[in-house]
């Protein structure tokens, strides 16, 4: 079990949570989150995530490991069933959806299943992978965790996989095909970019995050 616990910023009234799932560089999420001036604490205690006002879910590398990593915390059920509002970076959002290939092309990882959409290759028409670098956002959904955020503006990416645009999509991105930048569903939201690496617009994302008033959130997710 691990437990890590960031200075308290003055601004910081929340209990913020960083889930541990051993594959994320959990630092440089804890140190964006200290720049805006609130708190955050690295855990993969149950009972702390479970008793968070927000969750952040970072992650890189395989799908594979990290489920492994996920299963072998007994954290599935527990991330399944969160209520408060939970943002995930990169591997994080793919995590939450159905399932994502891992080599082979019928070796599918089962994911957690929060969001019904499926991480597929990422079908770049020749381009470069992985999709690695700056790349703007080409549609923006009405949402409060993206307030300020528009179409143009830039992202940091590093994937190869990518959900498909879906009735979940709450912003895209095109490299080669178009595919979506950020997912959401009820409580749920995912950004396949880094926001701990994305300048100010990143920070802007976290911000208003963590700033989430969770009943606004709620409202405002039903009538999309």
């Amino acid at each position: 079990m691990t437990t890590l616990t960031a200075n308290k910023g003055s601004a910081d009234k929340t209990n913020n949570v960083i889930v541990d799932t051993g594959c994320a560089n959990l630092s440089s999420v804890k140190f964006a989150i200290e720049r805006l001036g609130f708190t955050a604490t690295i855990t993969d205690d149950i009972e702390q995530i479970k008793a968070a006002d927000k969750v952040i879910f970072p992650g890189v590398g395989s799908a594979k490991h990290a489920m492994n990593n996920i299963i072998e915390k007994n954290l599935v059920t527990t991330l399944q069933n969160l209520t408060q509002p939970v943002l995930g970076f990169c591997l994080g959002m793919q995590l939450m959806t159905e399932s994502s290939p891992e080599g082979l092309k019928d070796d599918l990882v089962e994911c957690l299943g929060i969001i019904p959409t499926k991480v597929t290759p990422l079908d770049a028409k020749g381009n470069r992978l992985p999709h690695m670098g700056w790349n703007t956002l080409t549609k923006v959904a009405e949402h409060p965790v993206l307030k300020g955020i528009n179409v143009g503006d830039y992202f940091y990416f590093v994937h190869s996989f990518a959900a498909p645009i879906s009735e979940y999509t709450l912003a895209s991105c095109e490299y080669g095909t178009e595919f979506s930048a950020i997912i959401g569903k009820d409580n749920f939201i995912g950004c396949q970019f880094h926001p701990e690496r994305s300048s100010e617009l990143g920070s802007k994302i976290i911000q208003n995050f963590l700033e989430l008033d969770s009943t606004q959130m709620q409202s405002e997710l039903s009538s999309l």
